[in-house]
């Protein structure tokens, strides 16, 4: 049976000891890429290939949406848009081919604009990004110069996605790989950038978390942290009784100040918040797209400013941090 391919970015040409550890991480992608591991994959792979060809495409990927056009897809509109609509639910973008409008879930752009910029430039840095989704931001941060991003998420429908969206688009620059950050962090490469983007309140183990990606990053790498805090400064850190935002598997969510002080005891140093922002109905919907439950029914109706739990309403911060030369 078919599955996703990854020779692609394999055989590109990365710099050396990038190669090496792509070759040397090649047998658990492999692994991983099983279509027996999750029952929707096979219809999934189904979908992704029966999207016509496309031998190439005008795209854009340094604006909020991302797009490729060709006048040779103009006649197969209907049956990639059933393709890709057997691809939902659509979570970070939006994406366009030709003229279909992939209207995901997440407003991204809002997202990468508020932290695009406040990092150190993208230009000619080889990037990873854990728990990536889609891919969305990988293509923006192509967009802004990066010279190649290996994003990991072990979610089988977003690395569909993401092969759905790059067959037509077609970089060999940016591969989303079925891999957990910790098998990435087991075989580490030094990294000119690391972003971890609604990750660390998933996790069990916070610190660890953060442990593997200062292993990542080079000396003086920068890290690019977002994440689910508590805008109070009298409550160091919020432990969710069982559901927080309807969403079962947020575990922890500290404060700003305790956040910086994480940070800082798992080795980095010039830790700074650059951002705070509660979470919209403006930037996280339901659509054609994502039509299950998203924010709107995860406030109180009564009060938007808590959850249906009755905890303080979903609110990110950005956070910059960089690893010390001498680590």
């Amino acid at each position: 049976m078919k599955t996703l391919d990854y020779e692609y970015f394999y055989r590109a040409k990365h710099n050396p000891a990038l190669s090496k550890w792509l070759e040397s991480i090649a047998p658990v992608v492999e692994s991983q890429s099983s279509p027996s591991r999750h029952g929707h994959f096979p219809g999934w792979l189904e979908a992704l290939h029966s999207l016509p060809p496309c031998t190439s495409a005008t795209t854009c990927l340094d604006a909020d949406v991302v797009s490729a056009k060709s006048n040779t897809l103009s006649e197969h509109k209907q049956q990639i848009k059933t393709a890709l609509l057997q691809l939902s639910p659509w979570r970070k973008g939006p994406f366009q081919v030709e003229d279909i409008f992939v209207d995901t879930e997440w407003q991204s752009f809002l997202k990468w604009n508020r932290i695009a910029k406040q990092i150190s430039p993208l230009k000619g840095r080889t990037i990873l990004d854990v728990g990536c989704g889609n891919g969305y931001y990988a293509y923006r941060m192509l967009g802004a110069g990066a010279k190649t991003v290996v994003g990991v998420d072990p979610g089988e429908l977003f690395c569909t996605q993401f092969a759905a969206i790059n067959h037509f688009v077609k970089t060999d620059t940016a591969a989303v790989l079925p891999l957990t950050g910790e098998m990435v962090f087991e075989q580490p490469y030094l990294f000119d950038t690391v972003f971890s983007l609604g990750v660390l309140s998933h996790r069990r183990n916070p610190d660890e978390h953060l442990n593997g990606l200062l292993m990542c990053l080079k000396p003086g790498g920068e890290l690019v942290l977002e994440t689910l805090v508590i805008d109070s400064e009298d409550i160091e850190q919020l432990i969710p009784e069982d559901r927080y935002a309807n969403m079962r598997n947020v575990w922890k969510l500290p404060n700003v100040a305790h956040l910086i002080k994480q940070l800082e005891l798992a080795g980095f140093q010039s830790v700074r918040c650059v951002d705070v922002t509660r979470t919209t109905t403006e930037e996280q919907r339901s659509t054609e797209w994502m039509p299950s439950y998203s924010l709107e029914n995860a406030l109180n109706p009564a009060d938007q400013s808590l959850t249906v739990e009755g905890y303080p309403a979903p609110t990110r911060a950005v956070i910059i941090a960089i690893k010390p030369w001498s680590a």
